[in-house]
């Protein structure tokens, strides 16, 4: 089950949505909004750009983390087993959208007699 956007109005009243995990749990909260127009057109924008972003590191110090270990990806697997390329993942979530969306033309009426 995916998580679920919540729209509510703050004590400020303003407009807010927050994005809950199927266990109830809070992942994140907006900013404010002045109409709920906005904010329903916020909830698009996450929909849009978070489902395959990327993650930028943007912390200074990492007291808490430990060290990566080691990887090697052929651990485990035959020396003849095939390896999948990298792909870039925007290309491919773009390419999806449109086999999804369908054709662009799929509304117009045409005569091919």
């Amino acid at each position: 089950m995916a998580g679920m956007f919540e729209l509510f109005v703050d004590p400020e009243s303003a407009f807010r949505f927050r994005l809950t995990a199927p266990d109830g749990t809070i992942m994140a909260v907006s900013k404010p909004f002045d109409t709920k127009m906005d904010a329903v057109a916020g909830i698009a924008a996450v929909r849009e750009y978070a489902g395959m972003g990327l993650i930028a590191d943007q912390c200074t110090t990492s007291t808490n983390a430990a060290a990566p270990a080691a990887c090697d990806d052929s651990a485990g697997q035959p020396a003849d087993a095939q390896r999948v390329p990298k792909i870039d993942f925007h290309t491919r979530a773009r390419a999806v959208r449109r086999a999804v969306s369908g054709p662009r033309w799929a509304g117009a009426i045409h005569n091919l007699s």
